[in-house]
């Protein structure tokens, strides 16, 4: 597993593209073959040093951040972009950014210049018949994820939506979906958008049929809880974060989450073998949006709340609030 994170002036640490993996292993065929033959020894080193210096460019730090925010709506401001890296280099942080197409190349361009803070995320229309398109455009763009998936016009785990799923898991994607509730800004507005649709059941369909995806649920599919911890408990392709509403819900009473994340520790026929504390399907996420930073803050404080509530190690937390991001980005 590779551990290690970008040089200042490098790409992000995790930035190398399945094509880019593809070029450096069919570079190092011919170095091979070259070093079989003496007269083409020098010729198959000098290859082998420029390839371990390209390597070297995109690999080299070790340590996880202490926090890694996997849900981070960007509001198409080049000063919001500025004010969140200052905020993340104070927390020793980092951050999955939630980017709409049009936004691709300003963040793309970005992240070179500010490289260890930002990670993109892709942002499609499940429905859009440019979709496949699209989720190229980001791949070759860097980014490791599409989301944050939301109001589909059939529920998610709708066969029609499983060749964007199949294209997102060759190329080894992550992909954040909305699950549960969903907000109403403009109830003046008719909107063809149902929380039914985006019920967080429906991902366990997908997160079977597809193996070599990694899907994050936003918001622990409020308010169908218990789906959400059950889903998580028999997926290990599967994670969530408790964003939005649900912290703030239940305020005074955050031990209820360990009825959620029950199964640490239980030797049983009737659950997965599994050494990790239950609690590690839990990442963090602050639902940042509209360059709001202080929700950020705000829900960080929430989550040490829930967790300590919890009675949750710390090594346990330093997983779920960076640790565990950490790791899923650069297996």
């Amino acid at each position: 597993m590779f551990t290690m994170r970008a040089e200042e002036g490098s790409r992000p640490f995790f930035a190398a593209r399945s094509s880019e993996i593809f070029l450096l292993s069919n570079l190092i065929k011919p170095i091979r073959v070259m070093c079989q033959f003496p007269k083409l020894r020098l010729l198959g080193f000098r290859s082998a040093v420029l390839l371990s210096c390209c390597v070297g460019v995109c690999w080299s730090q070790t340590t996880p951040p202490k926090l890694f925010d996997c849900h981070i709506h960007h509001n198409g401001s080049g000063e919001f972009l500025q004010k969140l890296v200052s905020k993340l280099e104070s927390l020793d942080g980092m951050a999955l950014l939630i980017t709409i197409p049009k936004d691709l190349d300003q963040v793309r361009a970005f992240i070179k210049v500010h490289p260890g803070r930002l990670v993109g995320l892709g942002q499609i229309d499940l429905d859009s018949p440019d979709a496949l398109e699209t989720i190229d455009r980001f791949h070759e763009a860097g980014f490791p994820g599409l989301g944050e998936l939301t109001k589909p016009q059939y529920s998610y785990d709708d066969r029609r939506y499983w060749p964007i799923y199949h294209r997102a898991e060759q190329y080894r994607m992550i992909i954040l979906f909305h699950t549960g509730i969903v907000n109403r800004t403009n109830p003046d507005v008719a909107s063809d958008s149902s929380s039914d649709r985006m019920r967080v059941s429906t991902l366990d369909l997908i997160a079977r049929e597809f193996p070599k995806l990694t899907i994050i649920g936003a918001h622990l599919g409020n308010p169908d809880y218990a789906w959400a911890g059950e889903i998580a408990r028999w997926n290990p392709n599967v994670y969530f974060d408790v964003s939005g509403s649900s912290l703030i819900k239940k305020q005074e009473d955050y031990a209820f989450f360990k009825s959620v994340f029950w199964w640490t520790n239980v030797a049983s026929a009737h659950t997965p073998k599994s050494t990790a504390p239950a609690f590690e399907k839990l990442i963090f996420g602050s639902d940042v949006f509209d360059g709001d930073l202080d929700e950020l803050d705000r829900e960080l404080e929430r989550y040490h709340q829930m967790l300590n509530a919890c009675n949750i190690a710390p090594e346990v937390q330093a997983n779920i609030l960076g640790g565990t991001l950490w790791h899923i980005l650069n297996r």
